[in-house]
C-alpha cells in the first residue's frame, strides 16, 4: 500500500507542466522527462537509475494508469521498491521487440533501431520500404493476423518486450505472453487528439531503447516543421470550406468537432463545416443530414476509401451534386498504398503530422506551399 502511494507522488511529479523540478535538498529526488503535447503518457527518472513509465489512459475508460520500470542492464532488480505492484518490468535497452500496430514502426525507423523489431501481427498492412527489406530477408516474424497475436509464435521469436494495445481492454492474447515471462507494455498514442501529442510519443520510445535524446531532437523537428506550417497557413486570405467522410452502410462518419481529423483541418487554417459538433471520435449522420451543410463545401478530404470520381457516382449519385466534387475538389489518403494494401497515412501520419499538414496545405491553399510534394494525401482519378 505504501508503494502504491509512493507511485502516486512519482506520477502526479511526473504530470506537472512547465520545466522539470529539481531535486530535493540531498539531490535524490525524480526528475520528470519533458513533454509538452502528449498527455497519455508520463516518466521520471528515479534516483536508483532507472526510470518510472506510467500510462496514463491505455484505452478510453481504462479506468486505471499502468505504471513500468525501465531498468537498465547495470541497475539490479532488487533495488526496485515493491517492483510486485508494477504493472511491469523492462530491461533495457530493449533489443529485442514485437510491435503490433503499423503506427509504431516509424517510431524504431526514426531512432535508428528498426532491426529491434523481430515479430508483428499482419506483414502485409506494413510499407515501410525500410522494414519490408527486413521482412523480405526472413528477419521479422508473421504473429499472426488483424492484431491478433499468436502466442506460440511471439515465444518462438524470443522478444524482451511486447509493445501492445488495447481497444476497450486488455486483449487476452497477452496474458499467456506475460505468464511466460516477457513483459507487455501498452502503448496508448491512438487515444491523443493533438497531432503533436501524438508524435510526441516517440519519446516512449525513446526511453524503452535509451535513445531519449535522439528522441527528443526528432520530436523537436516535427515540431518546428510543423507549427511553421501552421504558421504559414494562417498567412492564406480565405478559408477553404471542407466536408470529410463518406458513406457506409447508409451511415455518413465524418470527423467530430475535436477529433484529431478537425484539429489538422483547424491547423491548415480551413473551415471545417462541422467544427461545431462537440466530440473526438466520428460522427454518424444520415445522407439528408450531411447534404443539408455539403452545398457549402469548397473542398472535401478524406472521403472515405474511394480514389476516384467514377467510383464515387457509381456509389452514390448524390455525390455528384456536392460543389467540391464538381470542381473536383476531393482529396482522399486511400492511394497511397504499400504492397500489401496497407495504408501509409495510418502508419506514418501519426508520427508525422508535420507532413499531413502541409499536404492538406498545399491543397487547401494552392501555391502557398509550391514546390511540395504531398506524402499522403492525392486528388481522385477522373
Amino acid at each position: 500500500m505504501a508503494y502504491r502511494f509512493f507511485l502516486v507522488l512519482l506520477l502526479l511529479t511526473a504530470c506537472r507542466g512547465g520545466n522539470p523540478s529539481p531535486p530535493g535538498a540531498d539531490g535524490s529526488g525524480p526528475l520528470p522527462v519533458s513533454l509538452d503535447y502528449a498527455r497519455g503518457f508520463a516518466a521520471s527518472r528515479q534516483p536508483g537509475g532507472w526510470v518510472l513509465l506510467t500510462v496514463n489512459e491505455p484505452w478510453p475508460g481504462a479506468g486505471r494508469a499502468y505504471h513500468y520500470a525501465l531498468v537498465p542492464d547495470s541497475v539490479s532488480r532488487a533495488t526496485l521498491p515493491g517492483a510486485d505492484t508494477l504493472d511491469g518490468v523492462i530491461p533495457t535497452p530493449v533489443r529485442r521487440i514485437v510491435l503490433t500496430s503499423t503506427t509504431h514502426i516509424p517510431a524504431l525507423e526514426t531512432l535508428e533501431a528498426a532491426s529491434t523489431l523481430v515479430g508483428f501481427p499482419g506483414l502485409d498492412y506494413i510499407s515501410s520500404p525500410q522494414t519490408l527489406d527486413r521482412i523480405a530477408r526472413g528477419e521479422v516474424a508473421e504473429l499472426g493476423a488483424n492484431e491478433q497475436l499468436n502466442t506460440e509464435r511471439v515465444l518462438e521469436t524470443g522478444p524482451d518486450l511486447v509493445v501492445g494495445f488495447g481497444v476497450s481492454d486488455a486483449p487476452r492474447a497477452y496474458r499467456g505472453i506475460q505468464q511466460a515471462g516477457i513483459p507487455v507494455i501498452f502503448n496508448g498514442d491512438w487515444t491523443e487528439q493533438s497531432p503533436l501529442g501524438k508524435a510526441e510519443w516517440i519519446k516512449f520510445f525513446g526511453l524503452l531503447l535509451e535513445k531519449s535524446r535522439a528522441a527528443e531532437i526528432a520530436f523537436a523537428t516535427i515540431e518546428k516543421e510543423y507549427l511553421q506550417a501552421r504558421a504559414l497557413a494562417r498567412t492564406a486570405p480565405e478559408k477553404p470550406r471542407v466536408l470529410s467522410g463518406a458513406l457506409y452502410r447508409d451511415v455518413w462518419y465524418l470527423p467530430a468537432g475535436e477529433s484529431w481529423a478537425a484539429r489538422f483541418l483547424e491547423d491548415a487554417h480551413a473551415n471545417y463545416l462541422w467544427a461545431d459538433h462537440p466530440g473526438t471520435g466520428s460522427l454518424s449522420l444520415s445522407l439528408e443530414a450531411v447534404l443539408e451543410r455539403a452545398d457549402q463545401a469548397t473542398a472535401w478530404v478524406s472521403p472515405s476509401q474511394f480514389t476516384s470520381y467514377t467510383e464515387m457516382r457509381e456509389a452514390q449519385a448524390l455525390y455528384a451534386r456536392i460543389p467540391a466534387f464538381q470542381d473536383r475538389a476531393v482529396f482522399t489518403y486511400a492511394a497511397t498504398r504499400g504492397p500489401g494494401g496497407g495504408l501509409l497515412y495510418f502508419e506514418l501520419g501519426p508520427a508525422r503530422p508535420d507532413l499531413v499538414l502541409k499536404d492538406l496545405i498545399h491543397y487547401l491553399h494552392p501555391g502557398l506551399l509550391a514546390d511540395y510534394k504531398p506524402v499522403f494525401f492525392k486528388p481522385l482519378d477522373p
